[in-house]
This record gives structure tokens, sequence and C-alpha cells, in this order.
């Protein structure tokens, strides 16, 4: 039962996560973001598949109604009509496209450097004393990086909703 509830919330995870990209079924944002939900609903489905009981919890409290909520504020605050109107610049587009490109490059070349079953994935079973312990010693590095990238896009939202001068 265990495996078909894997593959059913594996399945449903990379399904809402590409609806969330090419929404086939509306051009609103909003609809993206609820699948966006949908998606984290799925992951937090499979973190509790894996016995990680906190991990689930905190992916439904936290990006699932607080990150979401934030999310359709900004969605709200944008001029979407003034952002459809806007044209896309050459250098920003070569940017993102080289970003990308790097990122899957690095991804790639660590998934080819693991050696084919090799896990050394450790086994938390769903306590906070261990998962703090490993997150800031063995994954610190990690830790910093994904808080520079939400301080990022922090960032890049209060960019986005201030109103140009006219």
């Amino acid at each position: 039962m265990q495996d078909i509830l894997f593959y059913i919330f594996a399945f449903l995870t990379l399904v809402f996560g590409f609806l969330v990209i090419a929404n086939p079924f509306s051009r609103n944002p909003v609809t993206s973001a609820m699948f966006l939900v949908l998606t984290i609903v799925s992951m937090a489905g499979l973190f509790v598949l894996l016995h990680a009981f906190f991990l689930a919890a905190v992916q439904i409290l936290v990006y699932a109604g607080a990150v979401m909520v934030l999310f359709l504020f900004v969605i709200m605050l944008l001029d979407l009509r003034a952002e459809e109107r806007r044209r896309f610049k050459v250098l920003a587009v070569i940017g993102g496209v080289i970003s990308a490109g790097a990122i899957l490059l690095i991804f790639l070349r660590s998934l080819l450097s693991t050696p084919l079953g090799a896990s050394d994935t450790p086994t938390l079973e769903g306590g906070t004393f261990e998962l703090g312990k490993l997150l800031f010693t063995q994954y610190v590095l990690p830790f910093e990086i994904v808080s520079i990238l939400l301080l990022v896009a922090m960032v890049g939202v209060v960019l986005l909703s201030k109103k140009e001068l006219k």
C-alpha cells in the first residue's frame, strides 16, 4: 500500500507542478498559485510516507499557508495589465537562460557523480532534534543558501510591486 501511495503522490506532485507553469485552464496567475498549493500538499504526503511528520506539517503550515497567502497578495498588488504590455529585455532573457542552464548543469553533474543506488540520506523518523542537528551542522551551507534565495525573492517582490514614476 505504501508503494501505491508513493506513486500516487509522486504523480500528483509532478502533474500539479507542471500545471503551475503550463496552465491550460486559465491565464490567471491565481489559478497557478492554487496548483502550487496542491503541489505542496502532495509533497507533504510524500513526507508522511517517509515518516517525516514534522516536515509534512511544516510544509503545509508554512508553505501552503503563509507563503501562498503572501504570493496571492503580491499577485493582487501587481498591475497585471501593465505587465502584459511590458516588452522582454533581451539581456534579461539571456541571463535567465544562462542561470537556468547553470543550475541544470550543476544538478546533472551531481546526479551523474553519484553511484547508482548509493544514498547518504539520513533516516530521521520525524524527530525534530535530529533534524535540527543535521540542519545546523552538516547542511548549514545549503540552509544559508536557501535563506539568501528567500531574501532575493523578497527584494524582487518589493521591486515588482513598486509603481513607476511618470
